[in-house]
């Protein structure tokens, strides 16, 4: 196991093959992540996130989730999903009430098989 762009050896179906935290206000920066090599941003609430270890097709599942900051009781609702994706990258947007936003905290997981 490693983090950034060393290689990932994790081999159980359960475990998550890569997932990040991420600051995608401002200048966007990665907080923590495994298997996760860099994060691009594209616009107003749309990131790439490059994964270190391919996958082995784009044919995996993400869970994603997006806030403001991390207080509890916030009283907005906010969403992400992902747009496109890779067998090494996918891209995702972060909105709320229709609206495309910068959140400042993202957190992506990815479940699948690695290349």
């Amino acid at each position: 196991q490693s983090t950034g762009g060393g290689a990932a050896t994790l081999t159980k179906q359960s475990a998550a093959k890569a997932w990040g935290l991420f600051n995608g206000t401002g200048t966007i920066a990665i907080r923590d992540s495994f298997n996760v090599s860099g994060i691009t941003d594209l616009a107003t609430g749309k990131m790439t996130v490059t994964i270190a270890s391919d996958m082995g097709s784009a044919n995996y599942t993400t869970a994603l989730r997006s806030d403001l900051d991390d207080s509890a009781g916030a009283s907005r609702t906010y969403n992400s999903e992902v747009y496109t994706r890779a067998a090494g990258s996918f891209n995702f947007v972060t909105y709320s009430n229709s609206a495309e936003e910068d959140h400042a905290y993202d957190e992506v997981a990815v479940h699948g098989d690695l290349a």
